[in-house]
Formats: structure tokens, C-alpha cells, sequence
């Protein structure tokens, strides 16, 4: 029997494999178990489960649903699909494309076919959103807020919108959602591989000369924020802003009201920098009512640190300016 067949019949035996049970089972090296299963993981046999040094790996569940081979797909909509569509499955494989589209087809009970084309034609209205530069401007919608005094930024994009209706989570709303509340780092360098040409881009465009990350509101042993700045490695000087709290930290996802959001922002974050520059960018992960980054924008420009300010969100609301909750 080969080894490959027996690594299979292993995990037919046993429900929960690590690395280090098939080695001792079949006296091979490490490296010669990697490399099978991630031919297995390639071909769909097998699930990864947690991360190193707890990690575990079990036979793909088998489907009862329907094979894509019964279905008539054009090209040019199955590419759509490989760049447009991302699932993460409630036992968290990660699936892209076609494959992703039918499993969330399949839990509805609804035809691929027809289904995808109104997905399709969704999803163009929100790409027609887009400017040339591949950015979203929320400004227009900040502008029309209630609630504000003054817009102290010169202009808001998105990457993305957070959502879509029917449809829900865009591909880098569900990339940003996973990687933020799983702590997943595997998906926070997707992340940064999916926006960084986009973000270089704009540096160029609006000449950028300083950057501000917003410091999160709500402790985690991985913060995102750090993380995207460790991973884009832009190199301009950066504005720091600290994020300071009373004796219970009131997060700015928990505020439904922007008069709140607005007071929070305002009381919580301090500036740390006497040094001033033309054109600022502020980058975040998520908007939502756009105080926080409004209200950075106001300390700076009250500090008289910059000339220009820009906000820059991975993912924003589409619909005003509704809180995002689960980021």
C-alpha cells in the first residue's frame, strides 16, 4: 500500500490527525507529511483545523448537494466569481469562486444558475461606485450626516463596501470580519495581499506624506491595525494617536447613536506628534458613522498638523452610515 493510501485509511480511522500522529504511525519525516497533506487540502480530501502548534486535521465532510458539473457556467462568470466570492464555512474551511458560490447557493435551496446572475448584476451596481483609482468616496455620505458640526477631512474612501444586500459580506468584509475576530493571522496577510497595490496607489495620488493608524478601541492579544502596518510597510513618518479610556473602556461599536460615537471619539483619543505635514492619511479598518476618523481629523488639524487630511477604510457602510457591529 502506498504511503499516501495509507495516510488516507488513517484518517478514515481516526477522526482528529496531527502531524505528529501520522509520523509516528508511518516512521517518515515531517516534511514528507506536509507535503501530502497539502495535496489533500489542494484537492478538498481534508480540513484544516486551529493553527500551530494546536493544530488538527479531518477527512472534507461529504456533500450531499449537488455537483457544479450539472450546471452551465460561462467562463468569464466563473472568473467573476474567483474574484468577487469568498465563504468561510461554520467549520471554517475557506472557500473562493464557484465552489464558495454553490455552498451558499445549496444552504438556501437556491438555483446556482439564476442566482448567480442576479448576484452579478448586484454586484455591479455597487462596483459602479468605484473610481478610476479602484477607491470608494463615502465623503458625500459623511457630508449629508446629521449630527456633524464640520468635516474636518478632505475625502473618505473605502476599498470595499462591508455588505451587500441579499448577498451580505463582500469578499474583503468576510476577510476582514474572520481575520479580526478569529485573531487569524493566515487571513490578515490575505488581507494585505488583496489592498496593498490599491493603498500604494493612493499614496501616490494624493502625494501622502504621513500616515495615521487608528489605534483599536477594544484589547486583543493580535491587533489588526499593527499588523496591516507591519505588513504594508509604508514608508512615510506616521502621526501617533493613542487611544485612552475612562475606568471602563466604552468601545465605539457598542454606541448606536452618533452624538455618542462623536463624544466617544472626541474624549478617548490623544495626539502625539508637534510635527506637521501637507497631506495626511488616516487608515482604519471599518466605517461606520466615520466619527473616529473625523474626529482624529478634527485634533489634527486643531494641532495645525496637517493641510490636507484623508480617511482610508478597508470596508465602509453603504447605507448611510449604520454601525458595523461584528468588526
Amino acid at each position: 500500500m502506498k504511503i499516501r493510501d495509507k495516510i488516507l485509511q488513517y484518517f478514515n480511522d481516526n477522526q482528529d490527525v496531527t502531524i505528529t500522529s501520522l509520523v509516528d504511525f508511518l516512521s517518515v519525516s515531517k516534511q514528507y507529511v506536509h507535503r501530502v497533506l497539502n495535496d489533500f487540502l489542494a484537492e478538498g480530501i481534508i480540513i484544516k483545523l486551529g493553527s500551530s502548534p494546536k493544530t488538527f486535521y479531518r477527512l472534507a465532510p461529504i456533500s450531499n448537494e449537488k455537483s457544479v458539473l450539472n450546471i452551465n457556467i460561462s467562463a468569464d462568470k466563473i472568473r467573476f466569481l474567483d474574484k468577487n466570492f469568498m465563504v468561510i464555512t461554520e467549520i471554517g474551511q475557506l472557500l473562493t469562486g464557484l465552489d464558495a458560490f454553490e455552498n451558499w447557493c445549496n444552504k438556501r435551496a437556491l438555483p446556482i444558475e439564476k442566482t448567480l446572475d442576479e448576484y452579478i448584476t448586484t454586484l455591479q451596481k455597487y462596483h459602479s461606485y468605484y473610481n478610476e483609482n479602484q477607491l470608494i468616496s463615502g465623503i458625500d455620505k459623511l457630508k449629508s450626516t446629521k449630527g456633524y458640526e464640520k468635516i474636518y477631512m478632505k475625502d473618505l474612501f473605502y476599498l470595499d463596501f462591508y455588505a451587500i444586500e441579499r448577498f451580505g459580506k463582500t469578499r474583503l468584509g468576510t476577510i476582514l470580519h474572520y481575520a479580526k475576530q478569529g485573531q487569524n493571522k493566515m487571513l490578515m496577510k490575505i488581507l494585505i495581499d488583496e489592498i496593498k497595490t490599491v493603498v500604494y496607489n493612493l499614496l501616490e495620488i494624493y502625494k501622502i506624506d504621513a500616515i495615521v493608524y487608528v489605534p483599536p478601541t477594544i484589547k486583543r492579544e493580535t491587533q489588526l491595525m499593527k499588523v496591516l502596518a507591519n505588513g504594508l510597510k509604508i514608508n512615510k513618518p506616521q502621526i501617533d494617536v493613542q487611544k485612552i479610556g475612562g475606568i471602563i473602556p466604552v468601545p465605539q461599536k457598542s454606541l448606536n447613536k452618533l452624538q455618542e460615537r462623536i463624544a466617544n471619539a472626541d474624549n478617548t483619543f490623544v495626539i502625539k506628534s508637534n510635527i506637521s505635514y501637507t497631506n495626511v492619511l488616516l487608515i482604519d479598518d471599518a466605517v461606520g458613522s466615520g466619527s473616529t476618523l473625523n474626529q482624529i481629523a478634527k485634533k489634527i488639524t486643531d494641532n495645525k498638523l496637517a493641510t490636507n487630511i484623508y480617511g482610508l477604510a478597508i470596508v465602509g457602510s453603504y447605507k448611510g452610515f449604520e454601525v458595523i457591529t461584528d468588526v
